[in-house]
């Protein structure tokens, strides 16, 4: 799909707040109503808006721990990874997972509530998954940056 300078403005502004109104976002692009409408509607349609979520701040569920684990799985067969893939998507602390290059196989960010709930998770939920050949994990002391807002 080829972006036009008003759906890139349009897109933006709703990755910065969803919320707003067609007239809200119409008096900001100069646009109709209406105009507003169709365009949010064609970028629906074409996937390119895929959903509307609510940002959470984790403090304030008392979920402020992340930690990344890297994961090394004991052999790269087809049916490890799918099955991997599949469980691991089944954990609830684990809010991204990401299959890289590089000496392990997999990048998992976790949140939970403190190092004691990450022991947990590890010991009785992440070591259970069949096919880890081994594990390593840091812990975030600052986030310093965080965006879910993608430039267009």
């Amino acid at each position: 799909m080829i972006f036009d300078d008003i759906d890139k403005k349009l897109l933006h502004l709703l990755q910065q707040d969803s919320k707003q109104t067609n007239k809200e976002l119409s008096l900001k692009l100069n646009l109709s109503v209406t105009a507003v409408y169709e365009r949010i509607k064609k970028l629906e349609r074409e996937g390119v808006i895929n959903k509307y979520v609510a940002l959470i701040k984790k403090e304030k569920i008392d979920k402020s721990f992340i930690a990344f684990c890297h994961i090394k799985l004991i052999q790269h067969t087809q049916e490890y990874v799918v099955k991997f893939e599949k469980d691991v998507a089944n954990l609830e602390e684990v809010v991204e997972c990401f299959h890289i290059s590089g000496d392990y196989d997999y990048l998992l960010k976790v949140i939970v509530s403190d190092m004691e709930a990450f022991r947990e998770f590890m010991v009785n939920k992440l070591t259970s998954i069949n096919h880890i050949g081994s594990t390593h994990s840091m812990f975030v002391i600052n986030e310093v940056k965080h965006t879910t807002a993608i430039r267009i």
